[in-house]
């Protein structure tokens, strides 16, 4: 969730979470909104992956029907948006054997046989799911067609995104959706002060220590920068997109 500290000075957080606390729904349903929060710039995605055990049968997320499926713990982000991809594809908590297990807990009962499936919101390659992939024969379920248009149409804050082959061991290109890892500020912050911490972020040097410090360092990109907003950009930092050409 947007830190404390994000509505003093920048601080980091998810594009769905970002979302919901400016505008008071999903996980901020009922609580004040944090009208002040703005955005710096998008980073790279958290991908939704759907894990699945590759001999459960689930080729869609229609199948998960019926199936033992773990959508996280109440009060996380990721339960959150398992529920609009479910409700997506006319499913509810009702038409699955719902459990609420972290990712962790999630893939162990899943190797032991207990789960057929669970929601993980991560950037990709997790190594929680690469564990469990070297250990037994899985499957991530594609989040595609009209009702991924759907989800894309009605939030701002999620975007399409691919699981390259291979990223897990047996694993094919799966196409799904991401949310996105962002740099958030406090309304108030001076324009000129966030226009410099943007320009820093994608000076030619500071760019090429991030693609070198982590393979998502790579995806901190100026066409990046712009995707999943979900919330109102700070003036310094539009000022900046709109000087390179990145906001028109």
């Amino acid at each position: 969730m947007p830190s404390r500290a994000a509505r003093r000075s920048p601080g980091f957080t998810q594009s769905d979470v970002a979302s919901w606390a400016h505008s008071g729904t999903g996980l901020y349903e009922g609580k004040p909104k944090v009208e002040d929060l703005r955005l710096i710039a998008t980073l790279f995605p958290e991908t939704l992956h759907i894990v699945a055990r590759a001999d459960a049968g689930i080729k869609s997320v229609a199948d998960l029907k019926g199936k033992r499926v773990s959508i996280d713990e109440p009060g996380s982000g990721t339960i959150v948006d398992a529920r609009i991809v479910l409700e997506a594809y006319g499913l509810s908590e009702k038409d699955i054997e719902a459990e609420y297990l972290k990712p962790g807990p999630s893939g162990e009962k899943m190797r032991d046989g207990g789960l057929d499936a669970y929601f993980f919101v991560g950037g990709f390659p997790a190594g929680a799911i690469t564990e469990i992939a070297s250990s037994m024969n899985i499957t991530l379920v594609p989040v595609t067609g009209p009702e991924a248009e759907k989800i894309l149409g009605q939030y701002t804050f999620f975007s399409k995104n691919t699981v390259p082959a291979e990223t897990y061991k047996g694993v094919g290109a799966t196409e799904t959706l991401s949310v996105a890892a962002q740099l958030v500020t406090n309304a108030k912050q001076p324009e000129d002060l966030v226009y410099n911490i943007t320009k820093s972020l994608y000076a030619e040097e500071t760019q090429k220590a991030l693609a070198a410090g982590h393979a998502k360092g790579k995806a901190i990109t100026i066409e990046n920068a712009v995707t999943s907003a979900g919330i109102p950009f700070h003036p310094g930092a539009e000022k900046y997109f709109r000087e390179v050409g990145a906001l028109k």
